[in-house]
């Protein structure tokens, strides 16, 4: 730690502009990713308790089912079963409403990776050239003794600005490239989803007790 605080300090002040980049990436890597882990589900097992509810003409028991789950595609495909004694466009319309509020949940936040990562590089290169500036302008103005001194201290400040804006850069990059993956799995298992429950509402739409569906 104190290898690494003397690096630090060594950098100069644009060393606390990175250091904000890096921060606000470690906190936005921390609550994606703690949002796409609630709002991940097993889509299979998932659609199996859809398709037993449903062929047995149990959508009350359906709406239950997707009540008792807390995530994006439970609360997708229970607003489509809410409608499901209207046409099978509403039922569809439903389900495509739901998804409009629920997807930029999903995605929010994670681009914000993206430009953290470009502003650190900035920010690093921006304390390198600072650095530079700071070696050359002790070269000119020291005596003989004290030029080696200067620049070595410039150079110094140059180059752990470049490394720290690399490491939040590279960290913020690869931190995007998880989380987006994520995001992307869970989006394509909600639109694979979605069409398995509207084509088993439609096949077994005659086995429906419209009694027991809630109401909206």
């Amino acid at each position: 730690m104190a290898k690494l605080a003397y690096h630090f300090e060594a950098g100069g002040w644009a060393m606390w502009l990175i250091l904000v980049c890096l921060v606000f990436a470690i906190g936005f890597t921390i609550e994606r990713a703690m949002y796409l882990y609630k709002a991940s589900i097993d889509k299979d097992e998932f659609i199996a308790k859809m398709q037993k509810c449903i062929t047995a003409g149990d959508v009350a028991g359906a709406i239950k089912v997707c009540s008792a789950e807390h995530n994006p595609l439970a609360r997708i495909v229970k607003q489509g079963l809410l409608k499901v004694n209207r046409p099978d466009a509403e039922v569809q319309a439903a389900m495509d409403e739901a998804a409009l509020k629920e997807l930029p949940l999903i995605e929010r936040r994670t681009p914000y990776l993206g430009l953290l990562a470009n502003v650190g590089m900035l920010c690093g290169l921006f304390g390198t050239v600072v650095g530079l500036i700071t070696a050359f302008g002790e070269v000119a103005k020291a005596d003989a003794a004290s030029k080696a001194t200067g620049l070595a201290k410039g150079i110094e400040e140059a180059m752990n600005c470049t490394a720290f804006g690399l490491i939040t850069a590279v960290f913020a990059l690869l931190m995007m490239g998880l989380l987006n993956g994520k995001t992307q799995k869970i989006i394509d298992d909600i639109n694979a989803a979605t069409v398995q429950v509207l084509n088993l509402v439609v096949g077994n739409r005659s086995k429906v007790d419209l009694q027991n569906i809630p109401a909206e």
